[in-house]
């Protein structure tokens, strides 16, 4: 099968697109023909070396992918072949008792990601385990299928299961144009917030707004801080859905009301940031880490999504060798919505 690899840890200048061995599905296992997979600022971690699990080499990146069913492993029933699916990016670990809950299951010592500790969708085809396969309808493109998992998965996790935003509520939302940003922006929505959203450039300001988005701010001609004070009468929000990093994460804190909520997914700017702890105990401020999402919570968004009330936005599809235009596309931020690899 054709596939993107990379072979040692760095740049988009290391990925490689070669033939590789069509994988066999195990017991307990499904074999995907990968019609989408989306791209995610993990994949660019991935692959920089910014994580820390140890991969194996060659590594195939990708874990949003959208597909059909190829080959059925021993042991797995229900599942027909050629049957559409979605499938979910996180593989549960068995043996901890956070496993059964649906919503928990990243806090398990055995907990992986697909495209992380195995290979993933940057590819004709990949191995992925049953229960993580989920059938989908013709409602939606398999490039719109491919854009839902990761982000809106960990957007929910956040917004609803961490920060727990409540109808009436304001939030921050750092990025609308990113794959993250924009689920943020619709669940919130759904959730009956107001919305104050950042953006990059003009020409995205509109997009963020038809998402529902009440506010947005051009942070490079703004200084988002300021325009958030202006906006809540120097209050504050109650909620800040932060995913950059040390270049946002300071003064995300500083737009939080007192008694506010901070929660964070991501280091897209840096691993490392420096925060003033009194500004926290004087305000008795929150601030909440976040990681990936249970199964659960995935099966109610695509729910949501089959129902119309949530939506995936994607901004571009590359053909499978374009990968490094792909990821060079989403470094430069110039995406709104999420980015596809179509083999």
């Amino acid at each position: 099968m054709k596939a993107v690899i990379f072979k040692k840890t760095g740049g988009i200048e290391n990925l490689e697109y070669t033939n590789m061995p069509k994988p066999k599905p195990k017991r307990g296992e499904i074999l995907i023909k990968v019609k989408a997979c989306a791209l995610n600022h993990l994949d660019l971690w991935i692959l920089t070396g910014a994580v820390a699990p140890q991969i194996s080499m060659p590594h195939i990146l990708g874990c949003d992918i959208a597909g059909e069913i190829a080959e059925i492993g021993k042991g797995v029933r229900g599942l027909p072949l050629g049957k559409r699916v979605v499938i979910a990016p996180g593989i549960r670990g068995g043996k901890s008792p956070h496993y059964k809950l649906g919503v928990w299951d990243s806090l398990s010592p055995e907990y992986q990601i697909v495209g992380l500790q195995n290979n993933g969708g940057y590819a004709e085809y990949a191995v992925v385990p049953a229960e993580n396969v989920i059938p989908v309808s013709n409602k939606l493109t398999h490039e719109e299928w491919a854009s839902i998992p990761l982000v809106f998965l960990t957007a929910w996790h956040m917004l609803i299961t961490h920060a727990q935003l409540q109808k009436g509520e304001t939030v921050l939302i750092q990025a609308a144009g990113s794959g993250i940003g924009s689920a943020a922006i619709q669940i919130a929505k759904y959730r009956g917030a107001r919305i104050i959203t950042t953006v990059g450039n003009d020409s995205k300001i509109n997009f963020a707004k038809k998402l529902g988005a009440d506010h947005v701010i051009n942070y490079k001609k703004n200084d988002f801080f300021s325009e958030v004070k202006n906006i809540t009468n120097n209050q504050g929000v109650d909620v800040a859905f932060e995913h950059i990093g040390p270049e946002t994460m300071q003064k995300s804190i500083l737009c939080l009301k007192k008694k506010g909520r901070l929660v964070h997914c991501g280091v897209t700017s840096g691993t490392s940031t420096q925060i003033d702890l009194r500004y926290l105990y004087m305000n008795q401020i929150t601030l909440q880490g976040s990681f990936m999402g249970g199964q659960k919570e995935l099966l109610e968004v695509l729910r949501l999504v089959e129902k119309g009330k949530l939506r995936p936005v994607v901004d571009k599809v590359f053909a499978l060798p374009q990968a490094a235009d792909a990821l060079q596309h989403m470094i430069d931020r110039k995406n709104f919505g999420k980015i596809i690899l179509k083999p």
